[in-house]
Parts: structure tokens; sequence; C-alpha cells
């Protein structure tokens, strides 16, 4: 089975045809911070993690979200012609903060008729129930996708990166917002620094038994305001050539169930603030490799997959 071409079930594939036509995403920032910065963690963050708490391409926070939200349409608006949108709240960790200043955010992005799904990055350890409660109620006003940065399901990475949560931890996350219906985005980043290819192919592997909605596939970005920043210019360790991280998607690809939607292939970091791999900043020629790999080898999603 193949979508549109494409040898994957792309996110963009399902957004077309369930609203009837392409939908983008908005990146918003709440102004929020995550336990891993303000102390109750860690103050450093996650290793890998720039000042912006993976909002470098967010809107700016001291703005409302209607605001937010018409400047970044404006934008968007200037390349394409375009009439739905992902309100996608991106910087930092999402539902960390106070649920009534939660729940005014999110209704004012989701009251946005041009609005159709309310997207929302946190962390599994940031999920209470009086969250839960209000993401369901959310949810029955217009679908609400979590996102969720796991990263990877090996303890020893997990540790080096300073996540600061569980394996267990992550799995209950999933469990408890499978049950209120709320799809869940799993992120997965690949060519951490000590982990082998088979340890990133076994973190994919259980995503994909995990049922979840989605899964973005991340290349490591090395940033100069990160401490892997400081880490890989003291100490360099090995980087994923193009040709290596190319191949790696479509491995991870072809061991993923078929109806599993691909939210991400690679990514692109600041410009001003990569490292490494320099490749990555062409973001247009990885994705062309990686079709082209997809398509050379005679691989698609869930070729060797295994319930």
């Amino acid at each position: 089975m193949f979508w549109d071409d494409k040898r994957y079930y792309s996110v963009d594939y399902y957004l077309k045809h369930t609203f009837g036509e392409k939908v983008y995403r908005l990146s918003l920032n709440g102004g929020m911070t995550c336990p891993n910065r303000d102390g109750t963690l860690d103050t450093r963050g996650c290793i890998f993690c720039s000042a912006a708490g993976s909002g470098d391409f967010a809107q700016n926070a001291q703005e409302s979200i209607s605001k937010q939200l018409s400047d970044a349409k404006t934008q968007i608006r200037s390349k394409r012609g375009c009439n739905k949108f992902i309100a996608y709240f991106q910087a930092y960790t999402n539902t960390y903060a106070p649920i009534e200043y939660l729940r005014a955010l999110f209704i004012e992005a989701i009251q946005d008729p041009e609005v159709v799904i309310l997207s929302i990055a946190t962390r599994p350890d940031c999920l209470s129930q009086e969250v839960l409660d209000l993401l369901d109620e959310l949810n029955k006003i217009k679908p609400v996708w979590i996102e969720l940065g796991l990263q990877t399901i090996h303890a020893e990475t997990s540790r080096f990166i300073r996540s600061g949560f569980t394996l267990s931890c992550f799995q209950e996350a999933v469990e408890h917002l499978t049950a209120l219906s709320i799809p869940v985005i799993v992120h997965v980043i690949l060519g951490l620094p000590g982990e082998t290819r088979e340890q990133m192919l076994e973190t994919v592997s259980h995503v994909g038994a995990l049922h979840v909605f989605g899964i973005k596939l991340q290349l490591l970005h090395v940033l100069s305001d990160t401490d892997l920043g400081t880490l890989y210019k003291e100490h360099p360790f090995p980087l994923f050539t193009q040709d290596e991280y190319c191949q790696m998607v479509c491995d991870c690809l072809a061991i993923l169930p078929p109806d599993i939607t691909i939210h991400r292939l690679t990514g692109d970091g600041p410009k001003d603030l990569l490292i490494g791999p320099l490749w990555s900043s062409a973001k247009r020629s990885v994705l062309n490799q990686i079709h082209k790999t997809l398509k050379d080898q005679d691989i698609w999603q869930g070729k060797y997959y295994q319930p």
C-alpha cells in the first residue's frame, strides 16, 4: 500500500484526506517553562535542548495567542494559500502551568475558526489528572493531539540526555491518553551519542508496538547553545553522514506498522546555532534522498513490520 506515490503514511496525506485540503502547522509559544529547567528536576534542560526549549521556530511568547496565530498565518499565506491550521504549542513543556492558565490558552487557540486541530508538545511526567480532564474536555470541541518526547527507550541514554523521566512513566502517559481517545505523537531522536543502529531500531519498534497515532523521526542536531554542543566541541563523537541517516530512516519505516502516521523524517535546526551535521540544513535534499532510497531499494512503511 503506497500513499500519494510515497511509500509511507505521511501526516500530510492523513490531513488532506481528513479535512479535504492541506493543513498547515502554526508554532505557538505559551510562555511556559519545564521541570527540567526550573529546578524541579534540573536547571539545565535536556542535553540537546536549546535556550528556546525546542521552540526555535515558534512565535513570540509576549504576544497573545490570537496575535501569534494571526502573525503566523500572515507569514505562511505570503508563500501559499491556505485555510485550515493546526495550533501547535511547541516551546518548552506545554502542560506545565496552572490549570486555569492552560484552559484559557488552549480555548483561545481552538476558538479560532480556521484552527482544526490543537497540538500540544509536553512531557509524560506533566500530565496530572486535572490536565488529562482538561484535554478530554478540549478533545470534545476539536481534535487534540499530544506530542511526547520519548527520544529513546534505553535507560543509559535517557540518563545521559537528562530526560528526567522513565520509560514506564512514558508508557503510563500513553495509556492514559489512549484511554481518552487522544492521539499521541511520539518524538524519537536518531543518532544519540553512544547508541548503536540496533538500539535505535529497538526504540522505533517499541513505539510501533504501542499503536500510537504518529511518530516523529528526528535527526540529532548539535547546537551551539547546548550542553551537547559544548561536549561535542571538547570531545567530538560520530554524527550520521547523509547517506547513513537516509538509510536509517528507511530501515525505521520498514519496521513500523503501516497505519502509524509519519510526522517527520528529519529536521533543520537553526542555521545560526547548528554545529552539525551541516548537511542537515538542506532539508529538501535529505527528503529527496530518503524518497529515492525507498524506491531504489523497494522499501515501504510496514514492509518488515512484525505485529
